[in-house]
């Protein structure tokens, strides 16, 4: 898929009004889109800290909880907002010449951006803390990544799928719901039951919580860690990517008959 300047410069001009779009109408308009999770975390940080929360292996609960809150929020965000993509840009479907293909990137970048900013403020939480920043902070970056991947299959999938099945949105955010409690945000997996962890363990996310809690508070590098996560992981991804591709390819030909 050759894409050129020009189509660049337009799919970063579409992530930005799809930013400022969240919030349209309000006087802040796209500063919203980066305050309101900043507040959500901060009241985490508020909670956690005047509840006096047991530590995880002696690290002060809140640092343990957005190691991983962060990057989840970010699945959850890109995953949820690419499920109703197509109809959100029908005008932009139904023009032969827009390569609709991106306009899933579109709206995980948009998410992505957000991420990123939330992300520095994770360094801060930690500096607050005491921690040292060192070269094993850059493995965030690679886990972000990760999950940008991940996203990238799932949402071809759900995206084409919602243009046909319209309560897929719903069915997408229940999954999520349940999809945090089985990944590790809130629990700490030394504490599972052996054989529910078994279970858990083909959950691709554990992958990139663990990662990210070894990064930040262990200073272990992606590239420290052992190599079956990785190549689960990746598989996982890749998996994905080639079934969100083969569902956008058969079911995109009816998007402007539908939409």
């Amino acid at each position: 898929m050759k894409v050129s300047k020009d189509e660049i410069r337009l799919v970063l001009s579409l992530v930005k009004n799809d930013l400022k779009s969240r919030y349209s109408g309000s006087a802040l308009g796209l500063v919203w889109a980066f305050v309101q999770p900043l507040i959500t975390v901060l009241v985490f940080w508020f909670v956690f800290t005047g509840f006096r929360n047991a530590p995880v292996d002696n690290v002060p609960f809140i640092i343990w909880f957005v190691a991983a809150y962060i990057p989840w929020t970010f699945f959850n965000d890109g995953l949820l907002s690419t499920t109703t993509v197509f109809y959100e840009y029908s005008y932009l479907v139904k023009k032969m010449k827009f390569k609709i293909w991106m306009l899933p990137i579109i709206k995980l970048l948009s998410s992505f951006c957000i991420h990123l900013f939330l992300l520095l403020f994770v360094f801060f939480m930690y500096l607050v803390y005491g921690y040292t920043p060192n070269v094993a902070w850059l493995s965030v970056f690679y886990y972000s990544f990760c999950i940008f991947g991940l996203l990238i299959g799932l949402a071809y999938c759900v995206g084409s799928v919602s243009v046909f099945f319209k309560d897929a949105a719903q069915l997408v955010n229940i999954i999520l719901q349940l999809g945090f409690w089985m990944t590790p945000v809130f629990w700490d997996p030394t504490t599972m039951n052996g054989k529910v962890m078994k279970i858990l363990r083909f959950n691709p996310l554990l992958y990139v919580m663990e990662g990210n809690r070894a990064a930040l508070i262990e200073s272990v590098s992606f590239w420290n860690r052992p190599i079956t996560g990785t190549l689960y992981f990746w598989g996982f991804a890749l998996v994905m990517f080639i079934i969100g591709s083969r569902v956008y390819k058969n079911l995109s030909v009816h998007f402007s008959d539908l939409l």
